[in-house]
Formats: C-alpha cells, sequence, structure tokens
C-alpha cells in the first residue's frame, strides 16, 4: 500500500481568460498555477479542486487532456504528472430544513460526471460560473442528485461559525438537513481537530478531512492528511473514506485548533474574549461571535473517542513560523524541494546549515505540537508565542 498527501479543498481564483471564480480567491489562483505549486512547490501527491463545475474550469481542463498534459485515469479522478487531480465542487444550502447557510463538497469520478452535474446546477442556481454558490434544492436532494452520478457528499468545514452545518445551519443535528447515510465523509475546518469532533456520536461512523480551503497559493496544504491507497484514482479515494480493503486516512494534519481563526468566542465589535451574555468588558458591545470550542461545548453527546481514529498532528505551516520571510522560504525550497519534505523529513543539522538556528528549532518543534500559541477568534488567526 502506497502512502500520499492529498488537500482537497482548493478554490480557483480566476480562469485563463482571467473571469472570477472564486470572488474573495487570490488572481494568481489560476488550474495551471495550483496544480503546478501543488505538486512542485507544497510537494503534494493529490489536490481536490473545488470550483470544477464552473464551465470555463472544465473548458480548461478538457482542453489540457485533449493535448495530453493532464490524463483521465479509468477509475475516475485525473493525473499531471505525478499529481492526482480529484474533481469537485463547493455549494452553499440554504432551505427550509436549515437554521442557517452550510456549505459542502461534492466530488465526481470523471469530467463527464461532472459535465452533466453543471448543466444540472444551472437549473437551480443563480452563477453557474462562481464558486460557492447557493443552490436552490434541499441538503437530501443535493446528495441524491451527487449519489445519482457516483458522487462523494461531504460536508465542508462543519464547525466554522458562519456557512457550516454545526455552526448554525442546524440546531443539533445533521439530521435535521442530510441523510447521513448519504454522507461520505466529514471535513473539520481550521478551528477544530478529531479530539473536539468526537465529542458528537452522531460523527463516530464518518472519516474526518483535514484541508486548507486555500484562497491563495500560499495557503495550500496548511491541512492535509496522508491517505493509504493502491494508487491515485477515484476509486480508491472513494475506499479510503469507507476504510475498505485497507485503504484509509492514515493521519490528519491541522492547525492546532488554537491558530484558527474562530476557535474562541470573541465580541463581534472589538474580538476582544467574551464570555457570552452581558456586555463585553473591553467595549460595552453586547454581539458576540461564537467561537467553536464553545459550540461543540454545547452540541456534545459523548466522551467516548474511538481508538481506531488515525492521529491528528497539529502542523504549523511554515508560514507561520515567527522569522521565517519569503527570501529564507525559498532558501528552504532551493535546498529541500518542497514544504512536504522540510515539515516531514530534513532533519535539525541540516536545516541549521540552511536557515538561522532559533527558525530551524522552530521548525522541528512544530513538528511535534511543542511551540506555544495564543488563542484565535471572530476572523483573526492565533499566533505563536514562543520564541
Amino acid at each position: 500500500m502506497n502512502e500520499y498527501y492529498a488537500d482537497l479543498h482548493i478554490h480557483i481564483g480566476r480562469t485563463k481568460s482571467g473571469k472570477a471564480v472564486k470572488i474573495t480567491g487570490s488572481k494568481t489562483l489560476t488550474l495551471s498555477n495550483i496544480i503546478a505549486h501543488a505538486r512542485d512547490v507544497k510537494g503534494l501527491d493529490i489536490v481536490g479542486i473545488i470550483d470544477c463545475h464552473s464551465p470555463e474550469v472544465l473548458n480548461e481542463l478538457e482542453e489540457l487532456v485533449a493535448v495530453g498534459e493532464i490524463t483521465e485515469h479509468p477509475d475516475g479522478g485525473l493525473k499531471y504528472g505525478t499529481l492526482g487531480i480529484l474533481l469537485g465542487t463547493e455549494l452553499e444550502i440554504n432551505s427550509e430544513e436549515t437554521s442557517g447557510l452550510i456549505h459542502v463538497l461534492c466530488f465526481f469520478p470523471t469530467l463527464k460526471k461532472m459535465r452533466l452535474f453543471s448543466e444540472w446546477l444551472k437549473l437551480h442556481l443563480k452563477n453557474i460560473h462562481l464558486s460557492s454558490q447557493r443552490v436552490y434544492v434541499t441538503g437530501k436532494e443535493l446528495q441524491k442528485k451527487t449519489k445519482d452520478l457516483d458522487g462523494l457528499f461531504i460536508p465542508a468545514h462543519v464547525f466554522t461559525p458562519f456557512k457550516s452545518l454545526y455552526g448554525k445551519g442546524v440546531k443539533r443535528s445533521l439530521t435535521e438537513v442530510f441523510d447521513p447515510l448519504l454522507i461520505d465523509a466529514i471535513e473539520l475546518g481550521l478551528s477544530s481537530d478529531t479530539s473536539m469532533a468526537e465529542q458528537l456520536a452522531e460523527l463516530n461512523r464518518y472519516t474526518f478531512l483535514t484541508n486548507s480551503d486555500a484562497h491563495s497559493l500560499a495557503k495550500i496544504a496548511r491541512e492535509y492528511q496522508k491517505i493509504a491507497m493502491q494508487e491515485i484514482s477515484f476509486k480508491e479515494f472513494s475506499k479510503a473514506l469507507k476504510k475498505e480493503d485497507e485503504r484509509m486516512v492514515k493521519a490528519n494534519y491541522g492547525l492546532d485548533p488554537l491558530l484558527g481563526k474562530y476557535h474562541r468566542t470573541v465580541c463581534a465589535n472589538c474580538t476582544a474574549p467574551f464570555s457570552g451574555g452581558g456586555l463585553c468588558e473591553e467595549c460595552g458591545h453586547s454581539r458576540f461571535i461564537k467561537g467553536v470550542a464553545d459550540r461543540i461545548s454545547e452540541l456534545k453527546s459523548t466522551d467516548h473517542l474511538l481508538a481506531s481514529r488515525p492521529p491528528y498532528i497539529h502542523q504549523v505551516p511554515l508560514e507561520f513560523i515567527p522569522g521565517l520571510g519569503p527570501k529564507l522560504l525559498e532558501r528552504l525550497m532551493d535546498h529541500f524541494g518542497t514544504e512536504m519534505a522540510v515539515l516531514h523529513e530534513v532533519p535539525l543539522s541540516a536545516l541549521i546549515e540552511t536557515v538561522p538556528t532559533k527558525i530551524a528549532e522552530l521548525i522541528v518543534k512544530a513538528r511535534s505540537g511543542e511551540l506555544k500559541v495564543h488563542a484565535g477568534g471572530g476572523g483573526k488567526y492565533g499566533k505563536i508565542i514562543h520564541l
């Protein structure tokens, strides 16, 4: 069995012609830039491009297949040299069953299936060209259509305060909106980890995924997973989510939840820590943004943690390391090839020969979760405070 690093939630910022797809995404976040950067700089083995429903993105993928730069695998998925590409889309649900907005990911095995899904979507949303659009069907209808086209259905960043399943999408349970049997995995999001998510007993049946939700090239692989599969294909990935035939997610690599933008509850006005109820002690404001930790505490239904869960490793992206600016990062890439190599393989002695000792030591400490952090909240990332 082989092991592959995968980040399965990467947005397209602009098409080849310059048309916006993810409006908040970087203009450099084009398909060609993503696949080259993910493979050659980040060192990933698999990426999920989750704006493939957009007609121009589909056209570009089909053109790359036609000229032989990308190939289609017989068991689903695409290959760009050594890099696997999974065809996905992110959509927003807001129907009578929901309490608030919910984002979900749908993946399909082939360009043909994604094209059929895109044609169907045109009938149910306002702008087929843009990312993360609201689809005017129920959650269960979207699940059924996804399954009719042999797709995978995964609720996205499920604890984020805005536009997520447990943020405001449901009051207590995913069964308010979805058929639990038609969910293939759960994406955790930046402000939670396995130990937090497992406090909800209804999630015990699902594989957890940790993805970047990248809106720029630099953010690719800030969260990712290691997956055991025979080879890179849609069929193998589907087996890994179901833990079939020794295929599985072997490890999740993600931010310490304290580094996430929404871990703690903060004042909506000044982002000072806020306990809820009453007024903010800093500015007197009454509104607050509920943090992921407090929301999970409200929903908690079990203390039982599954022994079979893969490890969740608190991985600190290189861009979070204090003092590691663009020039030093470029030096690391020149010496060691990819960020995956630096994060996982390069020994301390080799790092010290390339960057200042203090920074090298921080990189190594980040591997073992030894760095101390200050919690984030209200849309602001946490910070590393151990210097």
